[in-house]
């Protein structure tokens, strides 16, 4: 089928110019998680109490978003953006040659980047939590290994910043913008 003046020839149906991608818990979670963690990092030394709430609250959203990641809609689904490491090379070969396809979802960078996220504040979650308990209060290789977390997952976050730029710009779309929204042009 060819496309002329955006209408399918055979039926003169005109395709959608967006499509919902990101379903509203997915989009506040994204957002409502980076605020979060902002929060507990600012506040780290400086308000104990501001800090451990919003531990707890990047806790509570990362149990959701892995129940969600399981029985989600399509693109939210953990199945259909976590690859395997070949294809994870292979996509990030085609990003360096500048002919990485695109994705309506998440691309394979992608995926590896919400896994390695989630990890990471995991990590840092449970650490955090271990230093409020009697068996761990005072140990200080539980401290230094849920700061180095949370720099950890500062630099993760910097990374999924380049790649989010990198890909909008390879291929021509606003992806921050479709975070906000849920929609991006169709394929």
């Amino acid at each position: 089928m060819a496309f002329t003046d955006q209408a399918i020839e055979a039926g003169g149906a005109t395709p959608p110019a967006t499509v919902k991608v990101w379903d509203p818990f997915v989009r506040v979670f994204h957002w409502t998680l980076l605020a979060l963690f902002v929060t507990a990092f600012v506040s780290g030394d400086e308000n104990e109490g501001v800090h451990i709430a919003a531990g707890y609250g990047i806790a509570i959203l990362l149990a959701l978003r892995l129940v969600w990641g399981a029985i989600g809609p399509r693109h939210a689904r953990f199945s259909s953006f976590v690859r395997r490491p070949r294809q994870v090379l292979s996509y990030l070969r085609d990003v360096a040659s500048f002919k990485a396809p695109r994705y309506l979802g998440h691309n394979p960078a992608g995926g590896v980047m919400i896994v390695a996220l989630m990890a990471a504040l995991i990590g840092t979650a449970v650490t955090g939590y271990m230093m409020t308990t009697d068996a761990y209060w005072g140990a200080k290789w539980v401290e230094k290994l849920h700061e180095a977390l949370a720099h950890g997952t500062l630099v993760l976050a910097g990374l999924h910043v380049l790649g989010v730029v990198a890909s909008s710009l390879l291929h021509k779309e606003n992806l921050v913008k479709a975070m906000w929204t849920g929609r991006k042009r169709s394929l």
